[in-house]
């Protein structure tokens, strides 16, 4: 069911995302450039197309048009069935109007599809990109920072959505975490919920602007320095460069490893930092794992390929630099690139497909499985060894000495079966549409991961423009259920709403 309320606040996303569009404009009219005439029809079509609908929904409806199906409510909150309908009916419909800047303009985007992917993976900040090194030389930097402003838009929703209203839908990382830190979660779907999204908003614009200041302070250009911040927090991946950021001083690099690993953390620990001056990164056991996996992985990728080069020539910080970046920029999620490891040894590359799996910290812009589940999985499947061996006996799942309900667990479990067998499922298609081995299951673990780069035909120095148009459709597709925590978007293709 599709009420007068989620058409209305539709309506208003459709109308911030037209005139978000502005922004890029201002780009395209410094530069006089071409694409100044799609970024600005795009903006005239997609807030007119917003301001219709408000302007309908405030009217009697029914009247109007007698003949529209749906039923019109008149609720002043939104139930729950509501903001799953609403949360991945407004992440379809902003994909759909994002990718007409790409499709008007045209160039590289030859086709709707391949516009819809563009716009698709970078509200999902999945950070996959059909064009080519050639092809960052002739877009314009309107159109190019467009593309960054969607991870930007897309960060700071999913942040909203995962710690403000994922908890109020009865599953979602967040409710872990909650056993922990009482962070500025919104208890029901009031104005409380507008609290909480503001004070993630101010932390996330300020993590954004704090990250463009010192990369400006170390040589890169406002544009830049602004586009890598947003690809950074929302940990999207999208860079302005054709090398991603390759060829940028190690400075900078450094500096994007420290805001990914912040970009990663759960944003209630920040809003405890900032709010209340609470430190309580290392108090929280799932942000010490995520320390322990970075450092872990960072240490195999420079042993499997650097260590005996170090040993040889003393030579270390350029190749402890490129694993640290890799390890965290793909734990991450964010997907950019220093090194092409599809170059490193089959042990390293064994690792990196283990992380398209593994993902950030819940509350995070982060895609992937998320490590509190993991953890929770873990503790799950020791309790069941015990009790094989101690069958009589009861075993409660804990967190931070905190009993986890089994509503929880079961959830999660749910969540992690479901997550694989999405996995397997898309990777069996994709062969099918004629894919490799390698390529098949990089593709679909790094679409449902929100990651971006992968192995096979997608690796790091390469896109995804060759995989063909249903893959690409089938990947979209995949990168919505990854960034919605699949439940949001299945509950609804599923027709679950029509019943009572």
């Amino acid at each position: 069911m599709i009420n007068k309320r989620i058409i209305n606040m539709i309506g208003y996303v459709l109308l911030f995302l037209g005139i978000s569009m502005l922004f890029s404009a201002i780009w395209s009219y410094l530069d006089k450039a071409s694409d100044l005439y799609s970024i600005m029809f795009s903006f005239l079509i997609t807030s007119s197309f917003g301001f219709i609908l408000i302007l309908l929904t405030q009217l009697s409806f029914n009247r109007i048009f007698p003949f529209i199906s749906f039923k019109v409510t008149e609720k002043k909150d939104l139930s729950h069935k509501d903001g799953y309908t609403l949360v991945t009916l407004s992440w379809i419909v902003m994909a759909i109007f994002s990718a007409l800047p790409y499709y008007i303009y045209g160039g590289p985007f030859i086709n709707y599809v391949d516009a819809f992917f563009e716009s698709i993976s970078g509200l999902t900040t999945t950070g996959a990109s059909v064009l080519s090194s050639d092809d960052f030389i002739l877009i314009p930097r309107g159109l190019m920072f467009w593309r960054s402003f969607t991870q930007f838009i897309g960060g700071i929703g999913i942040i909203v959505f995962s710690i403000a209203i994922l908890p109020l839908m009865g599953f979602g990382g967040v409710q872990l975490f909650r056993a922990e830190v009482a962070g500025p979660v919104a208890d029901k779907l009031t104005p409380r919920v507008k609290q909480t999204a503001t004070l993630l908003w101010a932390i996330y614009f300020g993590l954004i602007i704090s990250e463009t200041i010192i990369l400006l302070i170390e040589g890169l250009t406002f544009y830049d320095a602004l586009t890598h911040s947003f690809a950074t927090m929302a940990t999207g991946g999208f860079s302005t460069n054709p090398d991603s950021v390759a060829s940028y001083p190690s400075i900078v690099q450094y500096t994007l490893i420290f805001f990914m690993i912040l970009a990663a953390s759960s944003f209630s620990l920040h809003f405890l930092a900032f709010r209340k001056g609470r430190l309580d990164y290392f108090k929280d056991q799932e942000f010490k794992v995520y320390l322990f996996i970075m450092t872990l992985f960072t240490l195999v990728f420079f042993t499997d390929n650097y260590f005996i080069n170090f040993l040889k020539n003393g030579y270390f910080e350029e190749g402890f630099r490129n694993s640290l970046f890799t390890s965290v920029s793909l734990l991450t999620t964010t997907g950019f690139s220093t090194e092409d490891y599809q170059n490193w040894n089959y042990t390293s590359q064994t690792m990196v497909f283990v992380l398209l799996f593994v993902g950030g910290c819940a509350g995070s812009t982060t895609g992937g499985i998320k490590i509190i589940r993991t953890i929770l999985v873990f503790k799950f499947l020791i309790r069941e060894l015990k009790k094989l061996i101690h069958p009589k006996g009861v075993f409660k799942i804990k967190i931070a000495s905190k009993k986890v309900s089994e509503e929880i667990v079961n959830n999660t479990v749910g969540f992690y079966l479901f997550y694989i067998f999405i996995f397997v499922f898309a990777s069996i298609i994709f062969a099918c549409l004629g894919l490799d081995f390698n390529t098949s299951l990089s593709v679909s673990a790094s679409a449902i991961g929100n990651i971006g780069p992968g192995l096979g035909d997608i690796g790091p120095s390469s896109n995804w423009h060759d995989i063909g148009t249903p893959a690409k459709i089938l990947a979209s597709f995949l990168m919505l259920l990854g960034r919605l925590e699949i439940f949001t978007v299945m509950l609804l293709f599923s027709g679950g709403f029509s019943k009572k």
